[in-house]
C-alpha cells in the first residue's frame, strides 16, 4: 500500500538562466527551512524530489505551478520576501485564501514565469 508521498518521484524544472533560477530557488528553500537539504552540481540543483537544470535548444524552460508546504505563517512570509529579493515577482501576497478554510499562502512568479506557492494548511 502506498501513501500520498509515493505519488511523485521527482519534478524536473528546466531554467532559461540556470544561475538566476538557482539563486531564486535557494533563497525560497532557505526561507522555508529546507536549505540544508540542497545538493548542487556544476549544472544542476536538487532538493528532495525537485531537480533543476538549464534548458537548451531542444527542451525549453518549464511552465508549471509548484506548491511548497510551509510550517508557519512566518515561513510563508519569509518565502515571499526571499523570493522577491532573489528576482521573483509577486503573484499574491501572504494571506488567507478562500480555496478552503485555513488555506494560508503566498505566490511568486519565478524568473521563468512559473507560479510558485508556499502554503500552510491551518486545518490540519
Amino acid at each position: 500500500m502506498h501513501d500520498d508521498s509515493d505519488l511523485i518521484d521527482h519534478i524536473h524544472l528546466r531554467l532559461s538562466d540556470f544561475d538566476r533560477g538557482v539563486s531564486f530557488y535557494v533563497a525560497i528553500l532557505n526561507a522555508l527551512g529546507r536549505g540544508a537539504d540542497i545538493r548542487r552540481g556544476r549544472d544542476w540543483l536538487e532538493i528532495g524530489p525537485l531537480y533543476l537544470d538549464q534548458s537548451d535548444n531542444i527542451t525549453p524552460p518549464s511552465r508549471l505551478h509548484l506548491c511548497f508546504r510551509a510550517r508557519s505563517r512566518e515561513e510563508v512570509a519569509a518565502f515571499h520576501s526571499a523570493g522577491l529579493a532573489a528576482g521573483g515577482r509577486d503573484n499574491g501576497a501572504p494571506g488567507l485564501r478562500d480555496y478552503h478554510p485555513g488555506y494560508y499562502a503566498a505566490f511568486l512568479l519565478d524568473p521563468d514565469g512559473n507560479n510558485i506557492e508556499a502554503k500552510l494548511d491551518e486545518q490540519t
